[in-house]
């Protein structure tokens, strides 16, 4: 069914549902994983270089870590995986990775936000369903303090 599967991280605790939902569904069909975290520069602060470097230099350390997360519970499970660091904006950065990639899906987590909070905020999983051209599986995120089950069973 799925020979490469895109598993995004923003390296929040709550996006751990989407890994494990999307590493559940590289197991099932026997897929590689790619782990990928975006440092988002469409707003980058009003900093000086200096700072501004700092900064940079501590998100891609965060994103490290994150997709080493993913790759780790993936080659766990004994599947191949491979991560990347990006930088741009998460919706297009992820839309290009996959089509770069082949990967033939994409799981992510949105954080389920709607009304106002979603118009004002916008939401990059949601840019993703609307443009991709491969299935995407959306994982809602729980609030803090729930989302503690993980429906897809280990």
């Amino acid at each position: 069914m799925y020979d490469d599967v895109l598993v995004p991280t923003d390296g929040s605790e709550g996006v751990r549902e989407a890994i494990l939902e999307g590493v559940d569904l590289a197991e099932l069909c026997d897929a590689a994983v790619h782990a990928l975290y975006v440092v988002d520069e469409r707003s980058t602060p009003d900093l000086p270089d200096v700072e501004w470097q700092s900064v940079r230099s501590s998100l891609e350390n965060e994103g490290e870590e994150s997709v080493a997360t993913v790759t780790g519970e993936a080659k766990r499970r004994g599947l191949d995986a491979t991560s990347d660091v990006r930088h741009g904006d998460p919706a297009e950065t992820i839309l290009t990775y996959a089509d770069e990639q082949d990967v033939d899906a994409i799981v992510m987590g949105t954080h389920g936000r709607s009304g106002v909070s979603r118009y004002l905020l916008g939401s990059v999983t949601e840019r993703v369903v609307r443009q991709a051209t491969i299935p995407v599986v959306v994982v809602r995120i729980g609030e803090e303090g729930e989302g503690d089950e993980h429906a897809g069973g280990e």
